[in-house]
């Protein structure tokens, strides 16, 4: 019988390795960027919805679906830029680089969090996000023109995409002080949904999946949202930050080998050193920001800000 600390890091290294899949199923949907991330939510809100109306929703607190607040509206804000610039970065550039450049988003959170919030980070942080930025150049810098169709514009939207995701989860943090994981993904799903059928409607693209395995792609992408971003919500809460923030990081490394797996997909030797120092540098800003004060935005608290899209 596994222990409560155990069975929560299973739960989350499962949800992280599911969440890799994100960029694959992404190529395989048949469809546009953007239409593919609207189909993404349009399958997860039915299951959102059983989840919530259980007597306890996802992530704790009480069951039903409630009614959406100000900042649920503006975590599905958010949430639409991050998967439209990430969808578009998937399609532009490499997997892996599109995968782990938006990693950089605990680094961003603990930056906005000491330019808005005045929560100077230590000295090692600084450091950390040297680190990470000159990983960032160098695996764009290093792309040898077959990754993509275009893979320095592909790079600069998924480092875009950690921004994005950067303000999703500053606002999350607002939406759970008064509402379940569970409620507040659900509402910032069901309101994004149709913000992102206006945007794949705007910029002209093929909204529906052209084949079956399109179809299968899109219907899997609802499933493993919920799933992945779901059973990460459940098990932070349950662990350190310093442990998730190396678990968390499975999913560039999954996401990663199934590119180079399925698409042939490689990555140059400058490109695999700026990873590594990407990563290094996201896993240094989480370790400085451990002796802060848990459950302030940027000190990798319960919630942890290191879940890409």
């Amino acid at each position: 019988m596994l222990s409560p600390r155990a069975a929560a890091l299973a739960v989350l290294v499962v949800s992280a390795a599911v969440l890799g899949l994100a960029p694959i199923l992404v190529r395989l949907a048949d469809a546009g960027p953007a239409a593919a991330a609207f189909w993404r939510l349009a399958f997860a809100v039915p299951l959102l919805l059983v989840l919530t109306a259980r007597p306890r929703s996802l992530g704790g607190g009480g069951g039903g679906t409630g009614r959406p607040t100000k900042w649920m509206a503006l975590a599905a804000l958010f949430f639409v830029l991050d998967l439209s610039f990430w969808h578009y970065g998937i399609a532009f550039t490499s997997v892996a680089n599109a995968t782990v450049l938006t990693n950089l988003t605990p680094v961003v959170v603990t930056l906005v969090a000491w330019v808005l919030f005045r929560e100077r980070p230590r000295a090692l942080f600084v450091l950390a996000l040297a680190l990470a930025l000159g990983g960032a150049f160098a695996m764009s810098a290093g792309a040898d023109g077959r990754q993509g169709a275009n893979p320095r514009l592909g790079d600069a939207f998924a480092a875009v995409t950690a921004l994005w995701y950067a303000g999703y989860f500053l606002v999350v943090k607002h939406a759970r002080g008064a509402a379940s994981a569970g409620r507040v993904m659900l509402w910032s799903t069901a309101l994004g949904a149709p913000l992102l059928l206006a945007v794949s409607l705007a910029l002209g693209e093929p909204l529906v999946p052209g084949s079956a395995a399109g179809w299968a792609a899109c219907a899997a992408m609802g499933l493993m949202h919920v799933i992945g971003q779901g059973g990460v919500a459940w098990s932070l809460g349950r662990l350190p930050a310093a442990l998730t923030a190396v678990t968390v990081l499975i999913q560039p490394v999954v996401a990663a080998l199934l590119g180079w797996w399925l698409f042939a997909e490689t990555m140059t030797a400058i490109q695999l050193t700026g990873g590594a120092a990407l990563l290094g540098g996201v896993l240094l800003a989480q370790w400085s920001s451990l002796k802060k004060t848990p459950g302030r935005v940027g000190s990798g608290g319960p919630e942890g800000p290191t879940i890409a899209a």
